[in-house]
């Protein structure tokens, strides 16, 4: 059993930063994929970033050039630093680890983003 817990959501304005955090009980070096993920009412959980096994990181279109995650093995924690915020990236955001043949899929407890226009 994995626990991931996400911190550093929060109300900003447009144009505004953030950074996430989310920190696995287990060493992340061991975890193949991890990633975040975002949920706003009535929609499906999107993908925002994901990292496999601490080296190529992909993003969603609707990020790239404003979100950069990176990993840090040795506090075992992964972090989304959010740039150029906008107001349709309010959502409730996750962490993930999993690997990509199902053998695990751990889930945070999500932390809010709002940003207001």
């Amino acid at each position: 059993q994995v626990q991931l817990v996400e911190s550093g959501g929060g109300l900003v304005q447009a144009g505004e930063s953030l950074r996430l955090s989310c920190t696995a009980s287990t060493t992340i070096f061991l975890i193949n994929i991890m990633g975040w993920y975002r949920q706003t009412p009535g929609k499906e959980r999107e993908l925002v970033a994901t990292s496999h096994n601490g080296r190529t990181i992909n993003y969603a279109d609707s990020v790239k050039g404003r979100f950069t995650m990176s990993v840090d093995s040795a506090q075992n924690t992964v972090y989304l630093q959010m740039n150029s915020l906008k107001p349709e990236d309010t959502a409730v955001y996750y962490c993930r680890a999993f690997h990509v043949f199902g053998n695990y899929d751990y889930w945070g407890q999500g932390t809010q983003v709002t940003v207001s226009s």
